[in-house]
């Protein structure tokens, strides 16, 4: 990743289809598994350094969705739409995730990723590792132009910070 000597956030590339970012936080697994769970979180942390959550709506169950809309500080909008797959609380989230526009509809032209997150404790600290599979090599090397290195590690951050606010 290009960000500090020592990014909190690791982020590799298993395979031409894959990403994995991986990031220990200081917070139990009962935790931080909330902190994707549930829309009141969610609005707090999720979005680089900048951005806010106006749109949240989540229906967490397999089956379900969570459809958002991030803003930037300059106005752009950013929409997506997960659909839940598996479920298994609190280890581990298996989702689609699309692009949209503001009303839902999937972003033509845009790849539509499958989403493994594991929660591994680790008795007070808690590994995310998020696993990333495009349908192509393309498709990943897409979403990697677009910024999605120096986005995960804000957002982390952000959701790092906001762990800190409930444990004090």
């Amino acid at each position: 990743m290009t960000m500090n000597e020592n990014p909190k956030t690791q982020l590799s590339l298993p395979s031409e289809q894959e990403l994995l970012v991986t990031r220990t936080f200081n917070a139990p697994r009962d935790l931080v598994w909330q902190m994707w769970t549930a829309s009141e979180h969610l609005q707090n942390w999720w979005g680089p350094e900048g951005w806010t959550l106006p749109v949240c709506e989540l229906d967490f169950r397999p089956g379900g969705t969570w459809f958002y809309c991030m803003q930037g500080p300059d106005g752009m909008q950013s929409c997506g739409k997960a659909t839940y797959l598996e479920i298994d609380a609190p280890e581990r989230i298996v989702y689609e995730d699309a692009f949209t526009d503001a009303e839902g509809n999937l972003a033509e032209g845009m790849p539509v990723a499958q989403i493994t997150l594991e929660f591994v404790d680790a008795g007070n600290k808690t590994t995310v590792v998020n696993t990333v599979r495009y349908p192509t090599k393309a498709d990943r090397d897409m979403v990697l132009e677009m910024g999605v290195e120096a986005g995960i590690d804000e957002t982390w951050n952000r959701l790092d910070a906001y762990l800190e606010q409930k444990l004090t």
